[in-house]
């Protein structure tokens, strides 16, 4: 990659292009979804950007809450929080293992795994949320999903990590 031509060669483009194509074909690989993007810097952003994602196709009035487990990363629900309060999105924060998604929430965030390294089967969560009419997203860690069932195929719509 590194070479005597200016970054703007067709060399060095080149180079860069098949790297984020071979990211993203690992990423599709990873996580069971269609699709990848080229990335956000965090995983705190990419979890508010799929947050509103999430409300801009499910969203509407009487539909504006989006739910976060409290086992998501502490940084990644206070960006969530900062970002959807600019929204008029209310967030609840809460246990995973006792959310019961009602009309009103247009999404969910969950962890896979934990902050604390726990990993749960999220199949009923994924049917409960659309049900109701919701996008499940899944904050994930790459390294993690070398090992465990990838989220796509437990039904989250939506995948970010670091």
């Amino acid at each position: 990659w590194y070479t005597a031509y200016t970054p703007y060669q067709a060399e060095i483009a080149q180079g860069r292009l098949e790297a984020l194509l071979n990211f993203q074909t690992m990423v599709i690989d990873l996580t069971g979804l269609e699709i990848a993007n080229a990335s956000l810097l965090d995983e705190g952003t990419a979890a508010a950007e799929a947050m509103a994602m999430a409300h801009a196709a499910k969203g509407k009035p009487g539909k504006e809450t989006f739910f976060v487990a409290q086992d998501c990363h502490p940084q990644t629900i206070e960006v969530v929080r900062t970002r959807a309060a600019a929204r008029g999105i209310t967030v609840v924060v809460g246990d995973v293992s006792t959310f019961a998604p009602t009309a009103e929430y247009f999404g969910a965030l969950v962890a896979y795994p934990a902050t604390d390294g726990l990993i749960r089967d999220f199949h009923a969560l994924a049917d409960a949320v659309h049900a109701e009419g919701g996008l499940v997203i899944a904050a994930c860690d790459l390294l993690a999903l070398t090992l465990i069932t990838p989220p796509g195929e437990w039904g989250a719509d939506v995948a970010v990590g670091n």
